[in-house]
């Protein structure tokens, strides 16, 4: 989404507001933490009840009080009654895997669109009584309906983000441009990739012009190569660890995504921020209910407050991120409202490309080549330990035997 689609669909969004459920039609009311709310709506039906929502999400993915920014989880429970246990997680698949053991039992999830479809089709979702969220009126029509929901049934929009490359400008002669350039040697040792295959495999499918949705294993083992080759440039694959290292100045170079990268340059003025020239990825995260889920009900309750447009502020303003609501965008302060990394040109917008959902067979290679590719040359470092473990070994029994020889040479 960028502004000028975004004003485009003012009037859509004047409309939608105005055709929105009785609920809604009511003037607000004050809650707590700033936040004004929707009247209409029975926020205090499970008031007493006990109730504690599981939500999974995103590491600084949310407004939480800090930097005199609104806690939305804690405005959530005063509101309702609701508890909530608020935990993060770093990656789509780390997410996926934790939920696919059953290690854990969640109420609210926060996955990407190509996770999203993933989960669809292996019945990980439960659909949306959306009778319970009237607040997804206020989505923009063109996030409703999407490929990996195609009867939208169950996701309601969160967040939109793109990938991009942010850099420390005092630490670099040459400005990176492209995603080509995390294979020059002149950031040898300072580049930090992502630690997670389906966005590091995009970066080397847009080097070599391919597709960031592979068809065929052949296309999977074809651009891994390409990671592999750069491995030996790369400091660390990391995901949140991308906070510290670039604002505290351990890396010339890394990859991330847009809404991040407004707040690492907040933190830290040296660092810029460029979409790359080969093009982008566009995600959409998504609130979710997982099929284990007890709580379905107070979990609609729970996105509905996250879709109200004041907390849609509140989260926009602290981490940066695209809202998929033009009510929201209204009423962003102007430097986000307007920002060129949260909300590019038409020009850098037509090069997004988005994931969709992977084959079984190509998923499995994806999984096994980023493994591969992990593992390339740690198998020599290992070997390397062991022998220098060994020569230490060896050192200290030649010195504790030269110690019995020299201890006999006395006695004697």
């Amino acid at each position: 989404m960028n502004c000028k689609r975004l004003l485009a669909s003012l009037a859509a969004a004047a409309c939608l507001l105005a055709a929105a459920p009785a609920a809604h039609a009511a003037g607000p009311i004050p809650v707590v933490e700033g936040i004004t709310v929707s009247d209409g709506y029975d926020w205090t039906r499970f008031a007493g009840q006990n109730v504690t929502l599981n939500v999974y999400n995103w590491g600084e993915y949310i407004s939480n009080g800090s930097d005199e920014s609104i806690d939305v989880v804690a405005a959530f429970e005063k509101l309702t009654g609701i508890a909530v246990n608020y935990t993060t997680f770093d990656s789509n698949e780390s997410m996926y895997a934790k939920l696919k053991s059953g290690a854990a039992s969640y109420d609210v999830i926060i996955p990407s669109d190509y996770m999203v479809a993933k989960m669809i089709d292996e019945e990980m979702l439960l659909p949306l009584d959306y009778g319970n969220i009237p607040n997804f009126s206020l989505i923009d029509e063109q996030y409703k309906n999407p490929d990996y929901d195609p009867d939208n049934a169950y996701t309601v929009p969160y967040m939109l983000c793109t990938t991009g490359i942010i850099y420390n400008t005092g630490m670099v002669e040459q400005a990176p441009a492209a995603w080509a350039d995390l294979w020059d040697e002149q950031y040898a040792g300072s580049i930090l990739m992502f630690n997670n295959s389906r966005d590091a495999y995009a970066i080397a499918a847009f080097k070599e012009g391919r597709s960031i949705n592979p068809a065929t294993t052949d296309e999977v083992d074809e651009v891994m190569e390409q990671l592999k080759a750069q491995k030996p440039l790369v400091q660390a694959y990391v995901m949140d660890e991308i906070f510290d290292k670039m604002i505290g100045g351990e890396a010339a170079v890394g990859v991330y995504y847009s809404g991040d990268a407004i707040t690492m340059i907040d933190d830290n003025p040296d660092l810029a921020w460029v979409f790359p020239e080969e093009g982008s990825v566009l995600s959409v995260d998504c609130m979710c209910i997982p099929a284990a889920s007890q709580n379905r009900e107070a979990a609609e309750m729970f996105i509905n407050f996250m879709c109200e447009v004041d907390v849609g502020v509140a989260n926009a303003e602290y981490i940066g991120y695209t809202t998929p609501s033009t009510a929201v965008w209204e009423q962003l302060d102007e430097e986000l409202k307007y920002s060129p990394i949260a909300y590019p040109s038409e020009e850098i917008a037509a090069k997004e490309q988005v994931f969709t959902a992977l084959s079984e067979e190509v998923n499995s290679q994806l999984d096994v080549k980023w493994s591969e590719m992990k593992s390339y040359n740690e198998g020599g470092n290992g070997l390397l330990f062991l022998l220098l473990l060994l020569a230490m070994i060896l050192l200290a029994c030649f010195n504790i035997w030269r110690k019995m020889r020299r201890k006999a040479r006395n006695m004697y």
